[in-house]
């Protein structure tokens, strides 16, 4: 079978490589290397039409693409394309599992609401759900998908029900795994932002104590990298650089606003040495403390 053109415009198909006049099950399923192993293990970027599917490595390496999004991985794990994406993968002869195609309506024939539910569920948007090897809901689902191809493949099967009720089954658990998945990102996300609020409340209280990152991360619970890690995704920088940057602007209101010696405000921002201080604040703001107030008086 001749490969789609690698130099024309992103090609749209029924099944990878096979003319879309062509006609097509409802719900079509085949092993991976069926028809990656015609391809040299790599099925080119293109999209599909009205059709979902989903690709389930059960082991060995993928490289997936998804628009934009590029992964390399190892099974278990699944891809969800909803109709539209762009995708391409690189497999290798390592590499099994089974890939789902389906109409829509296939799914949802007989009134289905339920059913309806998880495929929005499921294919709101492109994306990889990854398995931990010896986790029972991804033994479950091989399982399941492998059952799924074999009544899919036996003799009389066309318009059978069996692999309909399969394929619901299928995609029901990831919909239910999808889901879950998005409210432990919600969790999460706000157990950080609550976590990053109590740090900004320890540098408000701390930072005239020049307290060293290792004392912020005990009394957060949590190891300095991990801290580093929370303030970097929050703000772009690390976490001593946020209290520097702190320490910093009390400094200028303290030059702008306090008629005072240099040295009597370094120590009261906690500097026992003045000149450190000065060497401190050049460093942050390219100005000695000196400049900084000449400035002010322009």
């Amino acid at each position: 079978m001749a490969r789609p053109d690698r130099n024309t415009t992103i090609p749209a198909f029924r099944l990878y490589g096979e003319s879309s006049g062509m006609a097509v099950e409802a719900l079509h399923v085949e092993p991976i290397q069926s028809r990656s192993s015609l391809y040299a293990w790599e099925i080119d970027a293109h999209t599909h039409r009205g059709l979902h599917q989903v690709l389930w490595v059960a082991s060995g390496p993928a490289t997936i693409a998804l628009d934009e999004r590029r992964e390399t991985l190892q099974g278990p794990l699944a891809v969800v394309i909803p109709p539209g994406v762009v995708h391409e993968f690189r497999f290798s002869e390592q590499t099994d599992g089974h890939v789902l195609t389906f109409d829509p309506a296939a799914m949802i024939e007989g009134d289905l609401p339920a059913m309806g539910e998880a495929m929005d569920t499921l294919f709101a948007t492109a994306r990889i759900l990854t398995f931990d090897g010896e986790e029972a809901e991804a033994l479950r689902f091989g399982q399941m998908m492998t059952t799924l191809a074999c009544e899919f493949a036996a003799p009389g099967a066309a318009g059978a029900p069996v692999p309909v009720w399969l394929a619901r089954a299928a995609v029901w658990l990831l919909a239910g795994r999808s889901a879950r998945e998005e409210r432990g990102r919600e969790g999460n996300g706000r157990a950080r932002q609550t976590l990053f609020t109590r740090f900004l409340a320890l540098v408000e209280a701390h930072f005239r104590a020049h307290w060293p990152l290792t004392r912020y991360a005990d009394a957060l619970g949590i190891t300095p990298e991990r801290l580093n890690r929370l303030v970097k995704s929050e703000t772009g920088q690390l976490a001593l650089e946020l209290v520097q940057e702190r320490l910093t602007r009390e400094a200028c209101r303290h030059l702008t606003y306090i008629a005072a010696p240099i040295s009597r405000l370094a120590w009261e921002l906690g500097f026992e040495d003045p000149a450190y201080f000065c060497r401190f604040f050049k460093r942050q703001t390219g100005q000695t403390p000196r400049d900084f107030r000449r400035g002010l008086e322009r």
